[in-house]
């Protein structure tokens, strides 16, 4: 067994225009000042990396791991939530994710794409330079509007649809392995990997490719009703980071998974802050420890009741307070003996 790294925060959420939250230096500080010992970086924040440079530069990589250094931090993982999205996207999205593209490929889906792809191909070299084993992202989608089967899907259409997945997502696979990378997928609604079903699709596409992992954030399994506690047991060799994420869903006679087009505080299944919510924390660390994950534990903060900030002071502890040192003793060795052959036979009536 292994004891889990943290606590670690995605700054994603907590990027501001403000101060301390408008530089990486200024919300690194304010980070470390709470207690985190790690940051997960969203790589598509000019304010936080330069993707590119971080790819070409090692130089770059070890000024950035020297400045967190200094104050007790390192780097857990690079994300690239927003541009993993748009490897795969369906037209009936192109409008909404085109926020997600700069303006030079705003408009042109094809140029879109290999806009994504150079940036994930970037952020596998970045990885090796930072010194990371892990990256996150996010699968895009080219079947989430079929996702309920109404219209009838046609036969052959889900098949399809994984096997322009694998596609796409093989070079960026084979990238990230020849850089000694885990490529972490976060399985979420609104990617076509958004269950273990879906993932074991996906992998069956890729030929089991040993760099398509996974990244586990319980929270969207709360909020689908599936066993998130169980799917540790199913998939704990391919799970190589964790989202800490809290969330709860509490189904009425009048809305339920789907939510009825409501805002999200006034939908059954809500994202809370760490300890609001449902999930079983205890279970989870228990779980990971037990199978030897010895990654990150990192708050991902997305709650829409409670502060960010209230939610990341509260956090770290409760973080802290949930990493199992991982035993090194056998707690009945002291009542144990050396192996002996001959008396075992004795014990068996041999």
């Amino acid at each position: 067994m292994q004891t889990i790294k943290g606590p670690a925060i995605f700054l994603a959420q907590f990027l501001g225009d403000e101060a301390p939250f408008n530089t990486l230096d200024g919300i690194t500080t304010w980070a470390a000042g709470l207690g985190y010992k790690g940051v997960q970086i969203p790589s598509w924040d000019p304010r936080c990396i330069d993707l590119q440079k971080a790819a070409e530069s090692k130089t770059y990589c070890d000024e950035l791991k020297g400045m967190l250094a200094a104050k007790g931090l390192q780097i857990t993982e690079l994300s690239t939530h927003l541009q993993g999205q748009l490897v795969a996207v369906n037209p009936a999205y192109d409008i909404m994710f085109d926020g997600f593209a700069p303006d030079s490929v705003k408009g042109n889906p094809k140029a879109r794409t290999e806009w994504a792809v150079q940036q994930l191909m970037y952020a596998a070299k970045a990885s090796e330079n930072l010194g990371l084993s892990a990256h996150a992202t996010f699968s895009g989608a080219l079947m989430w509007h079929t996702v309920y089967p109404w219209p009838q899907r046609p036969a052959g259409l889900v098949e399809q649809g994984f096997a322009e997945l694998a596609r796409r997502w093989t070079p960026i696979l084979n990238q990230f392995d020849e850089c000694g990378v885990d490529l972490c997928y976060e399985i979420h609604p609104g990617e076509d990997l958004h269950d273990g079903v879906s993932y074991e699709m996906f992998l069956d596409a890729v030929k089991g490719h040993k760099r398509a992992n996974l990244l586990y954030d319980p929270s969207h399994f709360v909020l689908q009703a599936l066993d998130y506690k169980q799917y540790i047991d199913f998939y704990h060799e391919r799970i190589k980071m964790f989202h800490v994420k809290d969330a709860e869903f509490n189904p009425t006679g009048k809305q339920g998974v789907y939510g009825g087009y409501q805002s999200w505080i006034n939908r059954a299944g809500r994202f809370r802050s760490l300890g609001d919510g449902q999930v079983d924390f205890k279970s989870i660390f228990s779980k990971l420890t037990q199978y030897g994950y010895d990654g990150w534990a990192v708050l991902e903060w997305e709650c829409c009741i409670k502060d960010p900030v209230q939610g990341a002071t509260e956090g770290a502890p409760f973080i802290a307070n949930h990493i199992i040192k991982a035993t090194e003793k056998v707690f009945d060795d002291f009542a144990g003996g050396g192996a002996d052959e001959e008396f075992n036979k004795r014990v068996l009536g041999l």
